[in-house]
């Protein structure tokens, strides 16, 4: 039955599948939600999205990198760089330069800025006290009291595990898949919120692996909300060896960095 399911939400949020390259960010098919996708430390993927933005001309930004406390912080007339990243305390925040991001911020300036992400100690509590607990809203209404069937959990699994370096202990994998999922469904909630609170359209910032449209935050929006049109902009460093599950997508070269396994070795 799950199954069933996602395969019908892949069908209702799909507007056209194929890769695109950054011209082509200025002409998206219209959305009432437009998931921008990203590797969070490659520069080239947020001057694409900024492209995409100031085409789109959102009324709302939805951040992965912003609490809805700190999102609550932005103020209007936007201020300069320096400015806002003192506001966000974004130094302490873990997420990649500062630098990389305004100019999203900046691409839509009277839009209204909601924030998704979850801390990193919600999460630790999350997995002790179910993810449903921390959740904001119905966890119905988003899918997050519905089981997994065995192989798309198994998939997950595996994905936290290349993700994690193959370092973790196989009984951690449900736990992280438990906390993906909780992202996904957050993202999902202030997408939502956000749409109702401006009328839209609105834009989701969030790293490619929440923009899937078969188990990610698109399928849990059209789950809680299906008469929205989605659309999903993944961007991915390749080659691919496959098509991924986005709507569209962009593939461009790796951003040089350490190995992140390297302390694993």
């Amino acid at each position: 039955m799950r199954a069933a399911v996602l395969a019908l939400l892949l069908s209702a949020t799909t507007v056209g599948a194929g890769e695109i390259g950054p011209d082509e960010l200025t002409t998206l098919p219209r959305a009432d939600v437009v998931f921008l996708g990203e590797v969070h430390d490659n520069p080239a993927h947020h001057d694409n999205q900024a492209r995409a933005i100031r085409s789109i001309a959102p009324a709302a930004l939805v951040f992965e990198m912003l609490t809805p406390e700190r999102a609550a912080r932005v103020p209007s007339p936007l201020p300069d760089m320096p400015g806002l990243e003192a506001l966000l305390d974004w130094d302490a925040s873990g997420w990649p330069d500062f630098a990389m991001y305004y100019p999203l911020f900046a691409a839509a300036p009277d839009a209204r800025i909601f924030g998704a992400e979850l801390p990193r100690e919600q999460a630790r509590a999350a997995l002790s006290d179910g993810v449903e607990a921390h959740f904001p809203a119905d966890p119905a209404r988003f899918g997050l009291d519905a089981p997994l069937p065995d192989d798309e959990q198994a998939a997950r699994e595996g994905l936290q595990d290349d993700a994690h370096c193959n370092a973790l202990p196989p009984e951690m994998l449900p736990g992280m898949v438990a906390i993906q999922r909780l992202r996904d469904a957050m993202l999902a909630e202030a997408a939502l919120r956000a749409h109702r609170d401006t009328g839209g359209p609105v834009v989701v910032i969030t790293g490619t692996g929440h923009t899937r449209t078969d188990w990610g935050a698109p399928a849990a929006l059209a789950l809680a909300a299906p008469e929205l049109s989605l659309l999903s902009v993944g961007q991915y460093e390749g080659p691919l060896d496959a098509s991924p599950p986005n709507d569209l997508w962009l593939v461009t070269d790796p951003h040089p960095r350490p190995d992140p396994c390297a302390a694993f070795q």
